[in-house]
């Protein structure tokens, strides 16, 4: 028996929280389904009625102690706004902030609701306003992201092609948050050449473009595994531009240290961009104009379009945008929050925006109900990709019967993701659904209540709880 007195550290007392009622004047995020409510003296979220979460209390004489969390790596206790351990610089996980932030894990059994597969939603609650405004984080913060990113692009300037980036003033008319372009010089390269990032190719070789778009899903179950499955997707299928959804800041430092990274260069440039809940991303083998995001109106959800103006060869561009459309979140008492409207006034507004261009692949998790939401916007000139290379088959991209990771949920089988794209100097020539494998020799452990009884399902692992698209363009 080793006396725990050896060890060089001090066992924290236990803290217990002091239940404070919540200041009505401010306004509060609901860790259900995210929506932003508005200043109130409720005490529940207007959409779902889910109870407030805690806030700090106006009374001087009540002291509510500062959420910690502990490094895995060296047990150091570090305070809540710390994004990696001061002693070590381990990356504190998202399962371990989202327990500081919530304690809703006992909500899991919904299997009576209509939209439940489309959860976790409570650790995607940072970030979600409705006008995007400037995001205030505390300088250590600030510069524990900003120090990650820059050994991060330190280490990655040894073995990239500078791209020649540089910030440019955001389009206030518009509405973008930011805008990057990128100069490069067109070159032309072999088939059999590997693409370096940042370089644009002659479609005299009638050389296949592909573009990917995935949902890799935010849940912590696996996460690096499932990351890791990606990964080889991505070397096998050899994507020239990629599209995420869903992407946290865990996932993206994952991401980061993979070997196909290197072959991309990548929307996310911003520290900033780094401390939201999750994000969009695109990537790309080509040489890119441009990136920029345009926030939603509407959206209550921090939801954005965003646009990667390619360069194909000169004086010929590609625009490839992807978004994750407002997502159904219902709850009690109507379990009618679908969020039909949003969707539908986001798309056309997308679309709307992309239609200007010559050629255009809009893609992404666009949430799509065919029965609820009606026909997908694109009119005149816009071609649905599944829709027409497969019309006889369904194109099921979120199936909890054939992804059997999800097969304790709900049933549900939609065509969530979509590709639509409006092209005058390429034709899609084909597309195919990625991602369908469970991940060999893994699996994890799912509750599921049937009647009174809670039963534990040992259950596969596949890389994400939705498909990916792979879409393959050649130029006319």
């Amino acid at each position: 028996m080793v006396s725990i007195s050896k060890f060089p550290f001090t066992l924290l007392p236990e803290i217990k929280p002091i239940l404070v009622n919540l200041n009505p004047s401010m306004s509060w995020s609901c860790s259900r389904c995210t929506f932003l409510n508005p200043p109130s003296q409720k005490s529940s979220c207007q959409i779902c009625l889910s109870d407030s979460p805690l806030a700090v209390s106006s009374d001087p004489s009540i002291s509510v102690p500062k959420p910690k969390w502990p490094c895995k790596a060296c047990t150091f206790t570090n305070p809540y706004h710390s994004i990696s351990c001061e002693i070590c610089g381990t990356r504190v996980s998202a399962s371990g902030l989202a327990t500081l932030e919530t304690d809703d894990d006992d909500d899991d059994d919904l299997s009576s609701s209509v939209g439940n597969v489309f959860l976790p939603l409570r650790p995607c609650n940072k970030g979600k306003i409705t006008t995007r405004a400037p995001i205030m984080v505390e300088d250590d913060v600030k510069e524990s992201v900003r120090f990650r990113c820059t050994n991060a692009a330190n280490k990655r300037k040894s073995r990239e092609e500078p791209l020649g980036v540089e910030e440019a003033e955001v389009d206030a008319a518009m509405g973008y948050r930011g805008v990057k372009a990128a100069a490069t010089k067109a070159i032309e390269i072999s088939d059999s050449v590997e693409q370096e990032p940042g370089k644009t190719f002659s479609t005299s070789k009638s050389k296949v473009l592909k573009i990917l778009t995935y949902n890799v899903w935010f849940a912590d179950i696996e996460m690096h595994k499932r990351m890791k499955a990606i990964g080889n997707l991505i070397a096998l299928h050899t994507p020239d531009v990629i599209c995420f959804q869903e992407v946290t800041p865990e996932i993206y430092d994952i991401f980061q240290h993979s070997g196909w990274w290197k072959m991309y260069s990548c929307s996310i440039s911003n520290v900033m961009e780094l401390t939201r809940g999750y994000f969009c991303m695109q990537l790309s083998k080509l040489a890119v104009k441009s990136y920029s995001c345009k926030p939603f109106s509407n959206s209550i959800m921090g939801r954005e379009l965003c646009i990667a103006e390619i360069e194909v060869e000169k004086d010929m561009t590609l625009v490839v945008a992807t978004s994750h459309l407002e997502s159904p979140c219902p709850g009690p008492p109507k379990w009618d929050q679908m969020y039909s409207k949003e969707r539908v006034q986001q798309a056309k507004e997308a679309v709307e925006l992309l239609e200007r261009k010559r050629n255009v692949v809009f893609c992404g998790d666009m949430n799509w109900d065919d029965k609820l939401d009606g026909q997908f916007p694109p009119t005149d000139g816009w071609i649905d990709a599944w829709g027409k290379m497969k019309p006889e088959e369904t194109g099921w991209t979120y199936d909890t019967k054939s992804n059997k990771m999800l097969s304790a949920n709900r049933t549900l089988q939609k065509r969530l993701d979509r590709i639509v794209c409006k092209l005058q100097d390429f034709c899609v020539s084909d597309v195919k659904m990625i991602g369908k494998d469970a991940i060999p020799n893994l699996t994890y452990i799912k509750e599921k209540k049937v009647k009174s009884e809670v039963k534990k399902l040992t259950l596969p692992v596949l890389p994400s709880d939705h498909y990916g698209l792979l879409l393959e363009i050649s130029p006319q």
